[in-house]
């Protein structure tokens, strides 16, 4: 029964290391595209055209430019947050089962 305690350990152990890892990754991608590759999170596409009521005949009309802009500046900022706050939680999340079984298995070694 032993062996199986040391499993549970080590495997405990290991999903809280791949947890913090995952979580210092996505934010080091995060970091990187918020200050040295400003680019890599601007996407070109914005909303569908509408119809102007008033105009209906006519066809479409574009959407105003800054609107357009303040859109993708929300959704840009909205992403990066969701971003952080994953990253942010497999860190808290994974660093104290990390370090409380890892010490368990340093114990139980000793």
């Amino acid at each position: 029964m032993e062996w199986i305690k040391r499993i549970y350990i080590y495997l405990f152990s290991a999903i809280g290391l791949v947890l913090v890892i995952i979580g210092g990754v996505q934010l080091i991608n995060l970091a990187l595209k918020a200050w040295v590759f400003t680019k890599a999170d601007v996407y070109y596409n914005y909303p569908m055209p509408t119809v102007a009521p008033e105009k209906i005949d006519e066809g479409y009309q574009e959407p105003d430019p800054k609107k357009l802009e303040e859109y993708q500046r929300n959704d840009l900022t909205s992403r990066r947050q969701r971003q952080a706050a994953s990253a942010l939680a497999m860190i808290i999340l994974g660093t104290p089962l990390f370090l409380y079984h890892w010490r368990l298995a340093r114990k139980n070694n000793s």
